[in-house]
């Protein structure tokens, strides 16, 4: 049986219906792109090993927090597509309400922008490109050193 996209089911089960995500503001695909950032970290990181919850968020926090994102937003920008690039702009140059208290504004708005662009690959259903993104961002930016990752998946 072939597996259906998750936010497909989601929609499904649900009952939410198909949006146009032309009309999706930038700090839309930012909130929905930083919760599904956050999954993906938090399931690499319950998959290395069972550990006290408390000591699963420390070692997720390091990655999601703004200037890991920021770092993970520069290393990628020169792998964007047009369309990729254009997202990510938008939602750098979104005018947030907040800034994080432990990230300068212009790491707040490069990660805000790398929300939105993961935001947006998800919606649209890039899953495979999203986290080719994710991995290609913490590999480049010497992030992935610090995952917790098998260790012949670390010399590839």
């Amino acid at each position: 049986m072939e597996e259906k996209d998750f936010r497909k089911s989601i929609n499904e089960v649900f009952g939410c219906k198909e949006q146009d995500i032309r009309t999706y503001s930038p700090l839309a695909l930012a909130y929905i792109g930083d919760a599904v950032f956050d999954l993906v970290i938090r399931s690499i990181v319950v998959e290395s090993a069972n550990r006290p919850a408390h000591e699963l968020h420390k070692m997720s926090v390091r990655f999601v927090k703004a200037a890991s994102q920021a770092a993970m937003a520069d290393a990628l920008l020169s792998l964007l597509s047009p369309e990729e690039e254009a997202v990510y702009k938008r939602g750098r140059n979104a005018n947030p309400h907040t800034v994080a208290k432990n990230a300068s504004r212009s790491d707040y708005r490069k990660a805000t922008g790398f929300e939105a662009l993961i935001g947006y690959l998800y919606l649209t259903g890039a899953n495979d490109r999203m986290l080719e993104l994710i991995r290609q961002g913490l590999a480049i930016s010497e992030l992935e050193k610090e995952l917790p990752l098998p260790k012949d998946r670390k010399e590839e």
